[in-house]
């Protein structure tokens, strides 16, 4: 895997044991405890631009998720349950608390702010705010390919049966996920991106079994998830810690979605939030105005 750490400079390194295998950290700083989550195609590195500034505040933990980066990769499961962002959330729960922090925020972006959400419902009191980057609920998203207002582009490609995705990615992976890096940017190329990040997610995409992973996560996305969010859906359950979530320009305004609204009519209906001049990739194309509006909330006492 490419070497990251002096996009962390001062940041310790972890090999933490959880359920699926070690994962992959890195802590800094000082203050209440914050963990960051990455989403796809990406790695810890994604947030190398804020790290620092936030570890001015807090304890800063960063994680490659399950099947990322330096993380293990365990085979999927015939049901796709090894990568429901439930198991998913475990991993988060176990480096947390072998670092020593029991209860702590949690910012995460894409796959990671899935992670992070699920976390929030199913595990009350574990999380003190929760920050969700560029994201509406999983069941949300897939409603919308359903009725034909969000195109089904990767979300659909992705959770076809193996080994379809799979084979069709290995023939040419770094061209296929860096065209989705530039397609979700708002440059529309890799310019927003600092080469050794980019050469962390080119590590990883660029393995075997990783690229199962990535496809694994998108059947749980199809499936499993789903199956979750609308159980706790119809049995009513919210998350019961302050939610901020923090948006782009147009990943998430498909159809002329108001991302607020749709996490305060369904799992989060306190929530506050605000748009960014981004796209897809907020804490890397606008770091500053993510830090402006992150910092505050997560330092609200209230």
């Amino acid at each position: 895997m490419a070497e990251s750490h002096d996009l962390f400079p001062g940041f310790e390194t972890h090999w933490i044991d959880t359920g699926a295998g070690k994962i992959f950290t890195r802590s800094g700083g000082s203050g209440p405890p914050l963990v960051l989550l990455h989403g796809f195609p990406q790695t810890h590195a994604a947030f190398h631009r804020v790290a620092g500034r936030l570890a001015e505040h807090f304890s800063v933990v960063l994680m490659d998720l399950r099947g990322y980066g330096w993380s293990a990769a365990p085979p999927g499961d015939a049901d796709h349950v090894t990568y429901s962002k439930r198991e998913m959330a475990k991993d988060v729960i176990a480096v947390m608390e072998k670092l020593g922090h029991a209860r702590f925020a949690l910012a995460g972006h894409d796959r990671g702010a899935r992670v992070g959400y699920r976390l929030a419902l199913d595990h009350p009191g574990r999380l003190s705010r929760l920050v969700l980057l560029d994201i509406l609920p999983t069941f949300f998203v897939w409603q919308q390919i359903e009725e034909g207002v969000f195109p089904a582009a990767h979300w659909e490609f992705l959770a076809r049966p193996a080994p379809e995705p799979e084979d069709e990615i290995k023939r040419h992976p770094l061209p296929y996920f860096d065209g989705l890096l530039a397609k979700w940017s708002k440059a529309g190329n890799l310019s927003a991106f600092d080469p050794r990040a980019l050469a962390s997610y080119h590590a990883s995409c660029n393995e075997p079994t990783r690229i199962h992973a990535f496809c694994e996560d998108y059947r749980a996305g199809r499936t499993v998830d789903v199956a979750q969010d609308r159980a706790d859906l119809a049995a009513g359950r919210t998350i019961d810690c302050p939610v901020q979530a923090i948006w782009g320009e147009f990943y998430l305004v498909t159809g002329g979605t108001d991302p607020l609204d749709v996490w305060r009519r369904t799992f989060a209906p306190k929530a506050v939030g605000s748009k960014v001049p981004s796209a897809h990739f907020v804490v890397e194309e606008a770091p500053a105005e993510a830090l402006a509006a992150m910092i505050p909330f997560l330092e609200a006492r209230t």
